[in-house]
């Protein structure tokens, strides 16, 4: 397998802001709306983690999602070469929402339509506004980053 693309999440350093949430809802659905996010964040307020969930092709190589899809709206897109939902063709059946081992595939209940991540285009919006080197400015790494 080639070198996907991907975002890596280092969850040690990330305040649980949901800033990436909502920069995700605002660029894809114009609303802020963290279930219509496909990146989100899930917080541990016991242990005080917060764990940004994202598509990561190197966490599950068998890519699931793709294979158990009955209309294959999931596909690997060869500009990206990462594995991307096309809305039209997709039907809402849950299939991948549920086969997904990361739980990073989500559903969106207006549009009845699964929601997965898409890199942006590219531009991974959400790598760009992550605002954790704002509040911890001495951290090496940033939270999030595109690979």
């Amino acid at each position: 397998m080639k070198h996907m693309k991907r975002i890596l999440v280092d969850q040690t350093y990330c305040t649980g802001c949901r800033y990436c949430e909502i920069v995700c809802s605002l660029s894809h659905e114009g609303e802020v709306n963290y279930r219509k996010s496909r990146i989100r964040v899930f917080g541990d307020a016991l242990n005080g983690i917060d764990q940004p969930v994202v598509c990561d092709p190197k966490k599950c190589e068998t890519m699931p999602c793709i294979s158990s899809c009955p209309v294959c709206a999931i596909k690997i897109n060869e500009k990206l070469d990462y594995p991307t939902l096309d809305l039209e063709t997709c039907t809402g059946c849950r299939t991948c929402v549920n086969i997904c081992p990361i739980n990073a595939i989500f559903f969106d209940e207006d549009k009845s339509k699964a929601l997965k991540c898409d890199l942006c285009g590219g531009e991974t919006e959400c790598v760009k506004r992550c605002t954790a080197h704002v509040y911890l400015p001495h951290i090496a790494t940033p939270v999030l980053r595109y690979e």
